[in-house]
Order: C-alpha cells, then sequence, then structure tokens
C-alpha cells in the first residue's frame, strides 16, 4: 500500500472502540456483522491483526471476508482484500496469501495498492525459502515474481526490497549448487563436483558463493592431476578475491604442488579469466 504496507496494521480511528464495545458485551455470542457498517468490520479486522496474538492473523480473516461478502462493491471491500492477503502471509498460509493478492492485481490491476500486492505474492514464495534442502522450485518462483516487482514497480516502495530479497534468493540458488558440489567432491566423484562449481562461476558469480566455489576447483583439478586448470582457478580467485580465507587455502595447496596461481592452456577458465580482465565479468 501506498507510503508502506509491511506497517499496514493500525488500530482504528473512533469508530473501532463502539465496535469493540459492541462485540464485548457477550464473549459467547458473536455479533451480528450484518448490523455493522464496512468501515467498521475492517476496523475489527485490523484490531485483531494489532493485538499480536499467533492465532490473530485468522480471525482477522473472518472480518475482511465478511466486509467482502456484505460490502462487495465498496472501498472497503477492496482494502479488505488486499488485508486477506496480508493476514493470510502473516499466518503463513503462503498459498492462500498468493491467491488473495493475484486475485487483487486481476481486479484492480490500475490501483495504487497493486504494487504491494505484487510485493505479497513474490514475499510469499520467498518466505518458503528457508533451508538450502529444500525443492528449488520455489526459489525460482521467489525469483521471477521479485522480478516482476523490480520491473514492473521500479519507483515503488517495494522495488529496493525486492532488489535485495532477490540477491539473497539467488544466492540460495548457488548455495544448493555448491552443497552438492561438496558431496561429490568429498565422494571423490571429482568430474561431476566440478560441474557443480562451474555453475557456479559461470551462472551466479555474482553470488557469495564464488570464492569457495574457485578454491573447490582448485581442489579439484589438482586431484585430477589437471594443474592448467586448478593454477587458472587459482588466478582469477586471486585477482578478485584476494583477501578472501579461500584464496590462501587455494594458494596453499598450489604451492605445496611447487605450483602458482596463473592463467595456463586453454580451457573453460582462460575464457572466464579474460572476461575478468576485460571488465565483463564480476
Amino acid at each position: 500500500m501506498a507510503g508502506g504496507r509491511s506497517a499496514a496494521v493500525r488500530v482504528g480511528s473512533l469508530v473501532l472502540i463502539g465496535v469493540l464495545a459492541a462485540c464485548s458485551g457477550g464473549k459467547d455470542k458473536e455479533p451480528n456483522l450484518e448490523n455493522f457498517t464496512a468501515e467498521e468490520i475492517y476496523k475489527r479486522g485490523e484490531y485483531e491483526l494489532e493485538v499480536g496474538n499467533p492465532r490473530r492473523p485468522n480471525t482477522a480473516l473472518k472480518y475482511f471476508s465478511e466486509v467482502e461478502r456484505l460490502y462487495p462493491y465498496s472501498e472497503w471491500a477492496k482494502r479488505a482484500l488486499i488485508m486477506e492477503a496480508y493476514a493470510q502471509h502473516k499466518a503463513k498460509r503462503y498459498e492462500d496469501a498468493r491467491a488473495s493478492a493475484q486475485r487483487f492485481i486481476d481486479t484492480y490491476p490500475g490501483d495504487e495498492d497493486a504494487a504491494y500486492a505484487k510485493y505479497l505474492l513474490a514475499l510469499s514464495y520467498y518466505d518458503q525459502i528457508d533451508e538450502v534442502g529444500r525443492d528449488q522450485g520455489l526459489t525460482f518462483q521467489a525469483l521471477q515474481a521479485l522480478r516482476d516487482v523490480i520491473e514492473q514497480y521500479p519507483e515503488s516502495d517495494y522495488a529496493r526490497s525486492a532488489m535485495l530479497k532477490f540477491d539473497l534468493a539467488f544466492d540460495h540458488l548457488a548455495a544448493k549448487e555448491m552443497e552438492i558440489g561438496r558431496y561429490y567432491l568429498k565422494q571423490g566423484n571429482y568430474t561431476a563436483a566440478i560441474n557443480r562449481f562451474r555453475v557456479v562461476v559461470e551462472q551466479f558469480q555474482t553470488t557469495t558463493q564464488t570464492p569457495e566455489a574457485l578454491m573447490r576447483l582448485v581442489e579439484a583439478y589438482l586431484s585430477l592431476g589437471l594443474r592448467d586448470e586448478a593454477q587458472t582457478a587459482g588466478a582469477i580467485l586471486g585477482h578478485n578475491f584476494q583477501s578472501s580465507p579461500f584464496y590462501e587455502d587455494a594458494y596453499k595447496r598450489l604451492k605445496k604442488e611447487g605450483l602458482e596461481p596463473e592463467v595456463k592452456g586453454d580451457n573453460w577458465l582462460t575464457v572466464v579469466y579474460r572476461q575478468v580482465i576485460k571488465g565483463e565479468w564480476l
């Protein structure tokens, strides 16, 4: 929402006080919401979110959905729909949050809150990326949804946050490649390990995983006796990450074999090195 919907939940005006007073008359009896205005019901939903009880988002959803049911063509119904998406996300009902956010986008594509709805949709994917070992399908979906926010609403309050989360999700994919590569390396399957580390170097070169990927390439190539590739990987690592502990490790491994980090031979790593020198990489 305009001005930043991450702080979207605020206790309503004096109207809310009247609603709460009416509802508190009987704790065991649910008030007949048809007797209240759309604004009153909506603000009760906001109050439920503001309270902070973990179960409150689900309670708030009831009020927002009632606004839509009882006053479907009102301005409050539009607000209630975006708050449904927010409450569902807060309750970790991510699929429901995506559905509500998409419904808002489809129904009100030109509304000022469409950017927030698109951001919520992306966030509902992003917040499910909780560990490297999970299926990466959600990560790819998060990246696409975050890209949509950045490209479609570059001037919005959400573009900057989306860019940060995009970088983190991108790093997450690289971390998955590294996890698998390290497993293969430990098993002595050097060719398979190299393939994974190469993906990081070529496709995820802007992530934090790149220095380790280069060091692991030095390790794997030395294990296979491929000295040119090992030296070139060390040269790239030294050129871009000389202060990294991964470079120190790679340098020691090369020195142990009587080698120096330098470009040698004609292989995929020499191509990468030339790109580095030309400033076309990293």
